[in-house]
């Protein structure tokens, strides 16, 4: 099953009360214009709320034994999140590469937190062994229509706040986000995708010509750690595939620390990913300022990124 802009509009209208409208703003990088969209201002500190609010909204009842999710931590806050605001339990299963502060903070929001092995592939089939015995509603991070579609909508406000976009880059994990923005996004703007080369889900995907496993070594596995694209995900991509990109951990860390020390953001390696294919000139901006880089999370050690 695909998703289309017609599903990105529907998640809108679902969710628009219970998500940010979040802010861009406008920076020079080598004498060139381009926006950053701040996505890392959304709820829980990234654009996960949007398909996670989608996704429970869209199943209709949920049983007393609530919703279960598997994630490196910022899917797993946004399901703490919602689980909170809704007012159903909540289960999730985390990797043991988890990050303290997001493993605190999706405890502080009154979830169970349970440890599900090395990496996020470990934690997400613990999970599922363990809804199969609850009846909890599984909410997939990225591997699910509707938590596709939800994703889309952060697309929609670029689309309004940045209408001259020409080009929009995002960082890819499971596929989630990228694949919502193709499913929203018109001919006439080109999505690119980055990710760490320790994490290239994507880019050996597409050089396969279908979703293949991949060895996760990046710093940015915690957020950016999926095994290979969702099959959801891959069936927009594939229709409209983006432009890979690759950028190396060490300029993941320098886009963290030139967004500290510009923007005074702190920004999680996943979260800078996108935006380190420009400063490391994997990718040039259009020289219009027609460029969108979307920067997508924030949860991390904050010494991390100013030291």
């Amino acid at each position: 099953m695909t998703v289309g802009a017609e599903d990105v509009r529907r998640a809108l209208d679902r969710i628009r009360s219970r998500v940010r409208r979040t802010p861009v703003i406008e920076i020079v990088v080598d004498r060139r214009r381009l926006t950053l969209k701040l996505e890392l201002l959304q709820h829980t500190g990234s654009f996960k709320p949007r398909g996670a609010f989608n996704r429970v909204l869209g199943a209709g009842a949920i049983r007393d034994s609530g919703i279960i999710a598997a994630s490196g931590g910022n899917h797993a806050l946004a399901v703490a999140h919602v689980a909170s605001e809704l007012g159903v339990a909540a289960e999730v299963f985390v990797p043991e590469v988890s990050p303290r502060v997001k493993v605190d903070a999706i405890t502080a929001l009154g979830a169970t937190v349970r440890v599900g092995g090395a990496l996020y592939h470990d934690a997400l089939l613990a999970s599922q062994e363990r809804a199969r015995g609850t009846g909890a509603l599984q909410i997939h991070a990225y591997d699910h229509p509707l938590t596709v579609a939800g994703q889309g909508t952060m697309a929609v406000e670029i689309s309004e706040q940045v209408p001259e976009a020409s080009e929009v880059l995002i960082a890819v994990g499971g596929g989630g986000l990228i694949s919502g923005a193709v499913a929203w996004f018109s001919d006439d703007v080109e999505v690119l995708a980055v990710e760490p080369e320790g994490s290239p889900a994507y880019n050996r995907a597409l050089a396969a010509g279908e979703p293949v496993d991949v060895e996760i070594d990046s710093v940015a596995s915690d957020s950016l750690g999926a095994r290979s694209i969702g099959a959801v995900p891959w069936s927009v991509l594939v229709q409209r595939p983006p432009t890979s990109l690759l950028v190396s951990d060490d300029a993941i860390r320098s886009a963290q620390r030139w967004l500290w020390r510009h923007l005074k953001l702190v920004v999680e390696p996943g979260g800078a990913a996108a935006f380190a294919a420009v400063l490391d000139g994997v990718h040039l901006p259009a020289e219009d300022g027609s460029t969108v880089v979307v920067v997508c999370g924030a949860n991390t050690d904050p010494a991390s990124v100013i030291a």
